[in-house]
């Protein structure tokens, strides 16, 4: 039996699959604006703060690998809760810096554990998900991760502005992360109330990664380039926003202020973004995110001298919220269509490296140009988008054809 032929009650274990998940992104959400705020009062340089704010999804790039296994292996709520308990020493390291260096090694564990968490909900959904409302159900998770995202900044506004100290951002995740244990011990596990299909079940003690890549190369190749480039424009969101906003002298109560509003801005177009891809296919998404964020970041890279810059930021921020918004669940939507059906996991954790090297280069390459000046960084961040676009609209025909629903 096929996932697209399972019966399967998705609100029956909604509540489980998805209250863990805000609690944790609502965490990181406070957290991200931060780091390289906290990496500038330590004493890092600019381009050092985003090098320190990269060790993120450097971090979900080293996990991604081992975490295919160690979800495959203990299981779905096991593996959640390990990763809090990860992400907590991280924020634990964190807290306790004294130097960049120290800061930098409790940020790369957060991103080890968000890398953890977040494919063990990636496998659940692509596993269990009829293929006819998967776009709608991973979008809806991709606006989960987002509404945290959204929530977590304005939480951190104003706890900030009453302590006036950035490390209060760790305090929230760390109450996120304790939350989100409690209520995975509580709530009942979902891979026990839906029961794992036969092929998953066969896979999962040995996901054959390698494999399953060389298998899958040419797929893994072409689009995979195409999702690096996304993860990338995505990542560069989280380290130049920040960085930009410290260049032009922003408070860091306004700064998460309006990182927060903008992520508001993707959240409320999550369901829009799975209800294209449904019904018009996975271009409809890909096309409005990527354009939309090229032309964003072109237009930033021309604005950072200009009278009333700072009005200029939060309207360049909205911009890039809406059209990421648009994207929403793209890039796992996309893993779920490629994925074999006799081993998804193995090919999921192949395409989530993809997608995360573009994310902990961009960073890297960020910092890089941030040294000649945040305005080149954010026009070639802008070209890049336009060429993901490119690439993704050459393959996406070629390997996923949309069928009209009937």
């Amino acid at each position: 039996m096929t996932v697209a032929e399972q019966p399967f009650n998705f609100r029956s274990v909604a509540l489980s699959v998805y209250l863990p998940t805000i609690l944790f992104s609502t965490g990181e959400g406070a957290v991200l604006p931060m780091i390289p705020v906290m990496a500038h009062a330590l004493g890092a340089s600019l381009p050092f703060a985003g090098v320190i704010a990269a060790m993120v999804v450097v971090g979900e790039l080293l996990g991604d690998i081992p975490a295919g296994w160690f979800v495959a292996r203990f299981g779905e709520r096991t593996s959640m809760i390990g990763a809090a308990g990860l992400a907590l020493t991280g924020i634990a390291l964190s807290l306790l810096a004294t130097a960049p260096w120290t800061l930098m090694i409790g940020v790369l564990l957060i991103g080890l554990a968000t890398s953890v968490f977040a494919l063990a909900r990636h496998a659940f959904m692509t596993t269990r998900v009829p293929l006819r409302y998967r776009a709608r159900a991973l979008s809806a998770l991709g606006g989960i991760f987002r509404a945290g995202w959204f929530i977590g900044p304005l939480i951190a506004a104003a706890v900030i502005a009453g302590t006036g100290t950035p490390q209060a951002a760790f305090w929230i995740f760390a109450i996120g992360c304790a939350a989100a244990v409690v209520a995975l011990l509580v709530l009942p596990d979902p891979e026990k109330q839906v029961g794992p299909p036969p092929s998953v079940a066969e896979a999962a003690p040995r996901p054959g990664l390698f494999r399953t890549i060389h298998a899958n190369r040419a797929i893994l190749v072409r689009m995979g380039s195409g999702v690096a480039l996304v993860g990338a424009t995505r990542a560069a969101r989280i380290t130049l926003l920040p960085l930009w906003a410290l260049s032009i002298g922003m408070s860091e109560a306004h700064t998460a202020l309006v990182i927060g509003l903008a992520g508001g801005l993707e959240f409320a177009l999550f369901y829009t973004s799975g209800q294209l891809m449904d019904r018009r296919g996975r271009l409809w998404s890909v096309m409005p995110c990527m354009v939309g964020l090229g032309i964003g970041f072109l237009a930033l890279a021309f604005l950072h001298d200009v009278p009333g810059r700072e009005a200029w930021f939060t309207a360049v921020a909205f911009v890039l919220g809406v059209a990421n918004g648009m994207g929403s669940g793209i890039v796992m939507t996309l893993g779920a269509d490629l994925a074999p059906k006799d081993n998804p996991a193995a090919f999921l954790g192949a395409w989530r490296f993809s997608s995360d090297a573009g994310q902990a280069a961009s960073p890297l390459l960020i910092a890089a140009l941030a040294t000649v000046s945040l305005s080149l960084a954010s026009g070639v961040i802008g070209v890049l988008a336009l060429v993901g676009a490119g690439v993704l609209a050459r393959y996406i025909p070629r390997y996923i054809p949309h069928r009209p629903r009937r």
